[in-house]
């Protein structure tokens, strides 16, 4: 029994690494996304910019954005974007932090796993080391009021002042809180609920200055009433349908002949055409509108109708921008003229009217009473100027809807991420056993946050670390932290410094239990293929001509 000859369980093409090595690989990984990352913390962060294989550039500090666009070879890597997408769907704001947090996680545990500790061993020290830490945010988390503008202000300022917008100061704030509290939902029980993708519309329209930015009372979109010359253009106070069916005559399904045996058969045609389309107008009409807006046609002879009862007419608009329509002028979407009634009419707006912007028309439905949808009218100098503006918008909507969510406060600058720290410190000393060291490594683990910002602002690191560490060291001044555009320690109170609830509490979990899984990851198997279909081997493989679907796949050549 002594020489076998070595028994092959996997495939050759198969390769398979185990153990330790797979660790640090991974926790390799995870650290390099995060120095990828890490300069875009804070107010003083850098831009990143990145080619893509068009050639079109995006310029942003935006977490998520970036690793986007990233295209990564490593497994873990790539499991690392997935958090900052999760916490930019669930939260908006935060992508930077999570990463810089679970790279810092696994940095930390690279030192326990040389020692042999159990991977289990440390990630349950880290779940000990999350919940304690919820609970030490739950200790000093401060409510706040949401109809107070400075405070809700402040907030949101702090969240996008770390972006590139940051220098126009309360500009995108405040039309981050306008937009958000116009498009509230009241779900009762005084939680609001407030949907960005649905009602709140981004209009760029690049030229003149991003001070003219601004929130419309209502909607606005990239259309002109159908026939210019006849239509009024502007209408105080408009009556407005919003319709979903094409004010056209019923074409007949694929190419439909009818012979006509006589010549008058042919008017007697036209005229049926053209009384079904009266009568279709009619219906409308009776309600006496002053603006039909519908998603699909409008034939010649409806125009010419409507415009001779002088009512302004917009064909062909996305569902999504007649959606936001009727929720701001109170209309219903009618599917079928016949059914229309008073009720269905919208008369919430105050003012219907196309202005010319740039070289394009768009039309504005504004002035409404109550709008429970808007338009944030963005203006700027370039394209890429208004990208990231929209992003930092976006970011800045988020932010402001989780405090309409959850009306609780953090402080900022690093100072939440030290009182942790330090409150896990003092825990540490009653943690029994093994898992003692792993739950201390995790509490200095949440000081890369401060860690980072003083790094951003160029200051002396350690210094200004040790010195914190000293302000915090038995959680007291809960709200000493970093201001990270000067660099002083301050009181966060003071500088109005910022974070909200709900964003900190979602990125610490998921940095930890993102952390937990990749260290839990014992055995890499790569080069798995997928199984083809027997006899397809055999065949002799034709030279591959590409299919006009093919034309769009991503493997563009680089101009």
């Amino acid at each position: 029994m002594a020489l076998h000859a070595p028994v092959l369980v996997l495939k050759d093409s198969l390769k398979r690494e185990s153990g330790t090595k797979v660790h640090h690989a991974n926790i390799q990984a995870a650290k390099a996304v995060a120095d990828i990352i890490r300069t875009t913390l804070g107010p003083r962060s850098m831009l990143k910019m990145m080619l893509d294989a068009a050639g079109g550039i995006v310029v942003t500090n935006d977490g998520n954005c970036i690793l986007r666009e990233l295209d990564l070879a490593h497994p873990a890597a790539k499991s690392m974007i997935e958090l900052s997408c999760t916490q930019d769907e669930e939260v908006g704001d935060g992508t930077t932090s999570v990463i810089v947090l679970a790279g810092e996680m696994l940095h930390v545990a690279q030192a326990f796993i040389d020692k042999n500790y159990h991977p289990t061993v440390i990630c349950r020290a880290y779940t000990k080391a999350l919940e304690d830490a919820i609970v030490v945010l739950d200790k000093i988390a401060i409510p706040v009021d949401v109809d107070d503008r400075v405070a809700m202000l402040g907030l949101v300022k702090s969240s996008i002042g770390t972006k590139f917008t940051g220098q126009f100061g309360d500009l995108i704030a405040d039309l981050a809180i306008d937009a958000t509290t116009t498009a509230g939902v009241d779900l009762g029980q005084g939680i609001l609920d407030v949907d960005i993708k649905k009602y709140i519309k981004v209009e760029k329209v690049p030229g003149s200055q991003l001070e003219d930015s601004k929130v419309l009372k209502g909607v606005m979109i990239n259309k002109d009433v159908v026939a210019p010359g006849k239509m009024r253009r502007k209408i105080v106070n408009p009556r407005i349908i919003l319709l979903d069916c094409p004010l056209e005559y019923k074409k007949g399904e694929n190419q439909t002949n009818a012979e006509l045996m006589k010549e008058e058969d042919w008017q007697v045609m036209l005229q049926m055409e053209g009384e079904y389309i009266e009568n279709l107008c009619a219906q409308i009409l009776k309600l006496k509108p002053d603006l039909v807006i519908t998603e699909k046609g409008l034939s010649d002879l409806a125009v010419h109708y409507l415009g001779k009862a002088g009512v302004s007419a917009i064909r062909r608009l996305r569902k999504t921008d007649n959606n936001r329509i009727a929720k701001a002028c109170g209309a219903v979407i009618v599917n079928r003229p016949e059914e229309l009634q008073e009720s269905d009419v919208g008369t919430g707006a105050g003012l219907f009217e196309v202005k010319k912007i740039g070289d394009e028309f768009f039309a504005f439905i504004v002035d409404c009473k109550d709008p429970k949808a808007c338009t944030v009218l963005l203006r700027g100098a370039s394209k890429d100027v208004l990208n990231e503006v929209e992003r930092n918008l976006q970011d800045a909507m988020s932010v402001a809807r989780n405090i309409l969510k959850n009306p609780k406060l953090l402080p900022g600058g690093g100072a939440t991420e030290l009182t942790v720290s330090a409150t896990l410190k003092q825990k540490s000393s009653s943690v029994e056993g093994v898992e003692k060291w792993p739950y201390e490594a995790a509490a200095l683990a949440f000081e890369a946050i401060p860690r980072t910002l003083s790094q951003n602002c160029g200051l002396n690191v350690i210094r200004t670390m040790t010195q914190l560490q000293g302000k915090h060291a038995n959680g007291e001044n809960a709200w000493i932290g970093i201001d990270g555009s000067s660099g002083d320690i301050v009181d966060m109170k003071e500088r109005k410094i910022w974070d909200s609830y709900s964003v900190k509490a979602q990125t610490f979990k998921t940095a930890i239990e993102a952390a937990c899984m990749l260290l839990r990851i014992d055995d890499i198997v790569s080069g798995i293929k997928k199984k083809q279909a027997p006899g397809a081997s055999l065949a002799p493989k034709q030279p591959q001509i590409e299919q006009e679907g093919d034309a769009d796949n991503e493997q563009m050549i680089p101009e």
